[in-house]
């Protein structure tokens, strides 16, 4: 290291170059004078070229023709050129000044401003189908003026972001592409790409080889948790992944693993915990097939009903049924002379609850007997309601008979 006295002119001026407030361009400018590498002739020519641009960039964000304008278009033509010699030189002075000698003043304005171009149009959200696609365009120039008064920091630190951004979102189209979903499809539903991360990084832990969708993904989280009953969930990066993925998607896997706890946790339901849970909501990603949901949600719901009617259709089962509902007790398709006059009695001490009725077929029977099973209740009901709650028949004769007639009365 150079003693006080050994320091360099060029060494000089490029540390205090580093505490001028003024543009980088005007600091490799006086430095490329001073130290004899930029020549006349090349400030000749800078001289020529800067109104030039002015005029150009004041027509291009406006007018050339109002002084305002043209005053903003000094302070963009000369951030613009900064920007530039500051990037491609990373702050050496002297770098610089030779970067001002070979090249035209106007050529880094331009350069500046492709690259503030490139950054416009890169992606700013994780969220697929919420970015713009395709090269500038007109509808960007006011991004653009607000980005040539911007400073190189500002500008590599949003470049950071981005490129952070669309480095997740490639990552995200290639685990979709390997699970059978392209990218067309994933703009389509529009989930976080972290979500698809998270989701990809769960399958991999089960015999499923697909993006799942509502009715899969809960199966895929109930096969984690009886895997976990045996053998604890070691989550591990996706097979095959390329490289440059890895460190992003190290990253996700983290907060897969922060997730773990709750997913495995056999208390909560896959409903509530994904689509109830806010932190959880849009954290994992799986393809909306309403068709799927509703073909599984029959098949559930004929499995219930099945078990419930013991696998019973007829009428006089089901009124049977509907009649213990009704009355507040537990539903059999059965009754025996007995358990039929003690169900009488309940009735005409505490009355009939039809609303129990509509809720139970509502709820419990296949939706496309809906209609036929409540137009049976109601028609039963309206014929035998003054009959099960008579006063006059204390004896239960005409009840009996009548649920021998309607319903299913063993004995």
């Amino acid at each position: 290291m150079n003693s006080p006295s050994e320091t360099t002119d060029s060494e000089l001026s490029t540390s205090v170059a580093l505490f001028d407030a003024s543009p980088f361009f005007e600091k490799a400018l006086l430095f490329g004078i001073q130290h004899g590498v930029l020549d006349q002739a090349k400030l000749d020519s800078i001289q020529i070229d800067a109104p030039k641009g002015m005029v150009q960039i004041a027509r291009y964000f406006g007018s050339e023709f109002l002084r305002p304008e043209l005053e903003k278009a000094r302070d963009r033509i000369v951030n613009l050129v900064s920007m530039n010699l500051e990037h491609e030189s990373g702050g050496d002075l002297a770098v610089a000044a030779k970067i001002l000698r070979e090249n035209s003043f106007m050529s880094r304005s331009k350069a500046a401003s492709d690259m503030l171009k490139a950054l416009i149009v890169m992606p700013q959200n994780s969220h697929f189908g919420m970015n713009e696609h395709g090269s500038f365009s007109d509808k960007h120039i006011p991004q653009l003026a607000k980005w040539t008064l911007s400073n190189l920091a500002e500008y590599q630190s949003e470049l950071a972001r981005r490129q952070a951004v669309a480095l997740l979102i490639d990552a995200a189209q290639w685990l979709a592409d390997s699970l059978g979903m392209d990218a067309d499809d994933l703009e389509d539903a529009g989930p976080d790409a972290e979500a698809v991360i998270r989701t990809a990084i769960l399958v991999q832990q089960t015999s499923q080889k697909a993006i799942p969708d509502w009715v899969s993904f809960q199966q895929l989280t109930l096969a984690l948790r009886k895997k976990n009953v045996t053998k604890p969930i070691h989550l591990i990066l996706p097979k095959g992944l390329p490289s440059e993925y890895k460190r992003i998607v190290e990253q996700v896997l983290e907060t897969v693993k922060m997730d773990l706890p709750k997913i495995l946790d056999t208390t909560l339901t896959p409903q509530k915990l994904f689509n109830q849970t806010p932190a959880f909501v849009g954290r994992y990603f799986w393809i909306e097939d309403s068709l799927a949901q509703i073909d599984h949600f029959d098949r559930e719901a004929s499995l219930l009903w099945n078990k419930i009617t013991k696998g019973h259709s007829d009428d006089s089962s089901l009124l049977t049924l509907f009649l213990c509902i009704a009355s507040g007790v537990t539903g059999k398709t059965l009754l025996t002379e007995k358990s039929a006059s003690a169900l009488i009695r309940k009735i005409r001490k505490s009355g009939l609850h039809s609303h129990l009725v509509t809720q139970f077929v509502l709820e419990q029977a296949p939706l496309q007997h809906h209609n036929d099973y409540l137009q049976l209740w109601e028609r039963f009901l309206e014929d035998a309601q003054a009959t099960l709650q008579s006063d006059r028949d204390y004896k239960l004769h005409d009840a009996l008979a009548l649920l021998r007639n309607d319903c299913n009365i063993n004995g």
